[in-house]
């Protein structure tokens, strides 16, 4: 990637997060963010595909807001901001949504799983959830996409939207690439290492949220699965419980995994899980800080979210009064 590069990511109010977007998203982003242009929004449209509590989602707005400053993205760098503050996404979208085909939304992975056999009964919303994110990526004329794996058939869907737009009407859009990070971005659930950790799990205990406090993370990761096998090595095929913790442990130590082996060689569980509670502690406990410390100046927080609301509204109006004028609407 290079300074002509625009990065776009965004992550859902949905609940509070978790380590695994920490590790997965926001210090991807922290590193990309004094490289390239950078637009990290918070993608409060798409959390309303499902049903939402109103006061419940306006607080989570705000605490994603303090978790993305206390991660280390810096409003010098970055412009953050809140989608819906931002019209043009909706406007794009709609746009967007007369060139994707129906077709193309029945086959996405995350609608299949989230509508399970209701499809007639979820909202259209959910339906052309991937329209709306696509509408968020090429507004910016992002080249890269931090994504999950998860995200990646959305992803795909926005490039051949840009690209038959581009067809229709003439280049308007930079065609977005995906910016996986491989080693560690995917965190399992502490308590069932089948599963991604998952800001909707109900289980409380299968995830570190960004807001635990010590004896919290303790407890959660001295109560994490693991297996019968009492060795301490990477193999998630054969013990994924165990690989995911020593996945955490890299991710919060950034050592190497081999040393990692043979510092808990002949070492059993219980000391293993102490060390890994002990290296999240120092690696989260700064941050819990700092969005304790950002939630309690709603002011500076207010100040931020309005200075980026500004900056992106500038720049997704230019691009909307450009596609607007190529597909002939409104007044010439």
């Amino acid at each position: 990637m290079g300074m002509k590069d625009i990065v776009f990511s965004g992550i859902q109010p949905t609940s509070q997060l978790h380590i695994g977007n920490y590790i997965g998203a926001l210090q991807q982003w922290v590193r990309v963010q004094k490289k390239q242009t950078s637009y990290f929004c918070i993608v409060d449209l798409h959390a309303i595909t499902v049903p939402q509590d109103p006061v419940a989602l306006r607080r989570n707005i705000l605490e994603v807001a303090a978790i993305y400053l206390a991660s280390g993205i810096d409003p010098t760098h970055s412009t953050m901001y809140i989608q819906s503050e931002v019209s043009a996404h909706a406007e794009l979208a709609w746009i967007l949504g007369t060139l994707a085909k129906i077709g193309e939304l029945e086959r996405m992975t995350q609608f299949k799983e989230k509508s399970g056999s209701k499809k007639e009964r979820v909202s259209v919303g959910l339906f052309s959830y991937p329209v709306l994110m696509a509408a968020d990526i090429l507004l910016f004329d992002a080249t890269y996409v931090p994504v999950g794996e998860d995200q990646m058939q959305h992803l795909e869907l926005a490039r051949v939207i840009a690209k038959r737009f581009n067809h229709t009407f003439g280049e308007t859009f930079v065609i977005p690439q995906a910016h996986i990070q491989k080693v560690g971005a995917r965190i399992m659930s502490l308590q069932d290492p089948s599963k991604k950790m998952s800001k909707s799990d109900a289980s409380t205990m299968s995830k570190i949220l960004l807001t635990d406090d010590a004896k919290t993370i303790e407890k959660k990761i001295m109560r994490a699965v693991t297996d019968t096998e009492a060795a301490v090595y990477y193999d998630p095929e054969k013990k994924p419980a165990v690989s995911n913790l020593l996945a955490l442990y890299q991710a919060v130590t950034e050592k190497d995994m081999k040393a990692i082996e043979s510092e808990f060689k002949g070492k059993g569980y219980g000391d293993f899980k102490k060390a890994v509670a002990e290296a999240v502690i120092a690696h989260v406990d700064p941050v819990r800080k700092n969005i304790e410390m950002y939630l309690n100046d709603s002011a500076e927080l207010y100040r931020i979210l309005d200075a980026g609301r500004e900056e992106a509204a500038a720049v997704a109006e230019r691009k909307l009064a450009i596609v607007k004028n190529r597909v002939g609407l409104g007044r010439a």
